[in-house]
C-alpha cells in the first residue's frame, strides 16, 4: 500500500530541508525524498556566502529579508551555524571593473541595500592583506557566511523533530497525475500518495519538471571548490571578484574555503569528468595574487559540483497552472544558499495561505510558458489543491472539483 504524505519534497539540500521544517512548523507531515545524503550535493559544496550584495535587483528583497533570519537562525534551529556578519569585499583590478562596481552600487542603493565604494586605502583599512593588484572593491557590512553543513543539517534535525519523514539514497522515478493533478510519487524503493510536490531537486530540477511534462530552460554548470590547512584568523569578511571569477572566507576553524570559474567549465562538464590539475591551480594562482600572504598554504581537498543555471539567473518559485500540486523551488543559479531561510518561508506559506509575505511574482513558472508580461501562476490561487492546507480559498475551490 503507497504511503500517505501531506507533502513530497524531492531533494534534501537546504532548500528542501528549510521548506520541511516551515511545513512541519505549521503542523504538516512532509516528506523528503533525496538520492544521495542530506546535502550531499550543491549544500555541502558551496561557500557558505550569506550576501546581498551583487544580486540581481529582483532577488534583493528576498535576500535582504533572509539576513534578518539568518541573524536568529542559530536560536531558532538550536545549532551554532557559525554565522559571521561581518561584511562582503568585492575586489577590483581595473578602473573597468571599478566603474562597472559604482553603477551596480548605485542600482543596488537604490533599492535600499547598504553598500559602498572603497578606494585601495579604504580596502586596507578593513583588510590589510590584499595584494597589489586591488584598486578598490565594494563592501557591504551586512553580508557574511556560515557553515553551509551545519545549516543544512539544523534545518533537517529541526524538521525531523517536528514530524517531517527522511528517506535518503532513494530516487524519485515518476510523479502521479490523474487530470493533470498531482496524485503520488514513485520512487526506486517506495511510493507516496500526496497531492502536493515540491521541486527542490536543484540540478536535476530540469529533470523531476519533466516528470510532470513541464521543462525549465537550465542547464548545469560545472564549479570548483578547496579548503586549506589551519591559518591563525586573518580575515573575517566574505570575499568575491567584482565579475565573480573566485570567492572565499576563512572558516571558523582558521581553514580557507575558495571557490571559482576558470572560463572552460562548460567544456569540462561536457566530457564528463572534472579537471582538478587544472582549475585547482587557475583558482590557486588568484587567491595567490589578491593575498599573497597566503601562498605557502597548502590546499588538504578539492572537489567540483553542478550549479543549477537558469537561462535569466533567477530561480522558479511557486505553483505551476498547468499541473495543480506541483510546487517550485529550484534553479538558484549558483546564488541560493543565502536565501534558504527565506525561501522556506515564503513556500510554506504559498502551501498554507495560498500568499507569501514576500512578492514571487518575477520568479513564477509562467514567465517561460506564458512570458513576463501574464501574471504570476499563484496569483488567484486557483491553482492550489493541497487538501491539508488551512487556507479559506483552497477549501472553497476544492468543493467545486
Amino acid at each position: 500500500m503507497p504511503e500517505k504524505a501531506d507533502a513530497v519534497i524531492i531533494g534534501g539540500g537546504v532548500m528542501g530541508c528549510a521548506i520541511a521544517y516551515n511545513l512541519a512548523k505549521e503542523g504538516l507531515k512532509p516528506v523528503v525524498i533525496e538520492k544521495s545524503d542530506i546535502g550531499g550535493e550543491a549544500s555541502g559544496a558551496n561557500g557558505g556566502g550569506v550576501r546581498q550584495s551583487a544580486r540581481n535587483l529582483k532577488e534583493m528583497h528576498l535576500a535582504m529579508e533572509s539576513i534578518q533570519i539568518y541573524g536568529q537562525l542559530c536560536e531558532e534551529l538550536d545549532i551554532d551555524v557559525e554565522y559571521v556578519r561581518e561584511g562582503n569585499l568585492r575586489l577590483c583590478t581595473s578602473e573597468e571593473e571599478l566603474e562597472t562596481m559604482r553603477k551596480s552600487i548605485e542600482n543596488q542603493k537604490a533599492v535600499g541595500l547598504e553598500l559602498e565604494m572603497l578606494d585601495r586605502k579604504q580596502v586596507l583599512e578593513i583588510n590589510p592583506h590584499i595584494g597589489e593588484k586591488i584598486v578598490g572593491a565594494s563592501f557591504c557590512p551586512t553580508d557574511g557566511h556560515v557553515n553551509p553543513f551545519l545549516v543544512t543539517y539544523g534545518f533537517f534535525k529541526k524538521a525531523k523533530s517536528k514530524g517531517a519523514r527522511f528517506f535518503t539514497h532513494e530516487e524519485v522515478k515518476d510523479i502521479h497525475l490523474r487530470k493533470s493533478k498531482v496524485t503520488g510519487v514513485v520512487t526506486d524503493k517506495n511510493t507516496f500518495e500526496t497531492d502536493l510536490v515540491v521541486n527542490a531537486a536543484g540540478v536535476a530540477g530540469r529533470k523531476v519538471a519533466n516528470m510532470v511534462g513541464l521543462d525549465l530552460p537550465m542547464r548545469p554548470v560545472f564549479s570548483e571548490a578547496l579548503i586549506t590547512e589551519p591559518y591563525p584568523p586573518l580575515f573575517k569578511q566574505m570575499i568575491g571578484h567584482a565579475k565573480g571569477l573566485f570567492y572565499g572566507r576563512q572558516t571558523a576553524h582558521g581553514s580557507f574555503f575558495w571557490g571559482g570559474f576558470v572560463g572552460t567549465e562548460q567544456f569540462i562538464h561536457r566530457q564528463g569528468k572534472p579537471l582538478f590539475h587544472f582549475i585547482g591551480p587557475a583558482i590557486s594562482r588568484m587567491v595567490i595574487d589578491y593575498f599573497p600572504i597566503l601562498k605557502d598554504l597548502n590546499v588538504i581537498r578539492m572537489w567540483s559540483g553542478l550549479i543549477a543555471q537558469m537561462s535569466d539567473g533567477l530561480p522558479v518559485l511557486g505553483f505551476s497552472e498547468e499541473v495543480p500540486g506541483f510546487v517550485f523551488a529550484t534553479g538558484f543559479s549558483g546564488h541560493g544558499f543565502g536565501l534558504a531561510p527565506i525561501i522556506g518561508r515564503v513556500i510554506s506559506e504559498l502551501i498554507m495561505d495560498c500568499q507569501t509575505s514576500i512578492s514571487i511574482r518575477d520568479f513564477c513558472y509562467s514567465r517561460f510558458s506564458k512570458g513576463r508580461d501574464q501574471e504570476c501562476s499563484c496569483q488567484g490561487n486557483a491553482v492550489c489543491t493541497t487538501v491539508t492546507a488551512v487556507c479559506p480559498n483552497k477549501r472553497e475551490w476544492l468543493k467545486s472539483i
